[in-house]
């Protein structure tokens, strides 16, 4: 299981060190919380910016952007010049199949992984049409725009139908979870078939970073 650290809840006044601190623990990608205020109620457009800025001078450590936006098109642009591993943006937030997939064209063209989330109450199959375009689908296990929430456990069955379809039709796509998850649950997503777990809360707010990530990688 591969973790990616949401900066959500890091705080500014000492946020180098937690970053450095997060580089040091074994996570495998920084996750990107991009909220515009209007997709969601949280607006994180300029902290997140300016977090994206320093990490971009401090870490090899790859990019993982979650655009959590409507206008999808100006934020992709924005975040590509950071040279990010991946850029994933809502199925929620396209007009049409039409407009998801052009998004999803522009991205790839840009020598960038794409991803597609998706809301706790979209179904899982509005995006099994677009999977043969995609590396990631991230499925939000909390309702998107704010941290420290708790999971909801019906998300989980959403990931193994998502599993099993996948290995029915020989696609190779990773499944992120993002939203309440913890060291107490992890075990469940990676058993429902996820591949990498986003995490903030229960990562920056433990004592021991380092001991937090491993068992977040289900790691004996």
């Amino acid at each position: 299981m591969e973790v990616s650290a949401s900066i959500l809840s890091v705080k500014k006044e000492n946020c180098i060190q937690t970053f450095y601190n997060l580089e040091t623990s074994g996570i495998n990608y920084f996750h990107i919380d991009v909220m515009d205020g209007d997709f969601v109620e949280n607006n994180t457009t300029k902290i997140m910016t300016e977090y994206t800025e320093y990490l971009n001078t401090i870490t090899n450590i790859p990019l993982d952007v979650h655009l959590m936006v409507k206008d999808v098109m100006a934020y992709v642009k924005s975040y590509l010049i950071f040279e990010p591993r991946s850029i994933t943006m809502h199925y929620e937030a396209a007009k049409s199949e039409k407009e998801l997939l052009e998004w999803i064209q522009y991205i790839k063209e840009q020598n960038c992984k794409v991803g597609v989330s998706i809301k706790p109450n979209t179904s899982i199959e509005n995006i099994f049409e677009f999977l043969p375009y995609i590396h990631t689908v991230l499925v939000m296990t909390v309702e998107p725009g704010k941290g420290g929430q708790k999971l909801i456990p019906e998300t989980i069955e959403k990931i193994k139908k998502l599993k099993k379809y996948l290995q029915e039709n020989h696609l190779e796509v990773e499944i992120e979870a993002d939203g309440g998850i913890n060291e107490n649950n992890v075990k469940e997503l990676k058993e429902a078939g996820c591949d990498i777990v986003v995490a903030g809360t229960s990562i920056v707010s433990s004592n021991n970073y380092k001991e937090t990530v491993k068992k977040l990688k289900v790691e004996e």
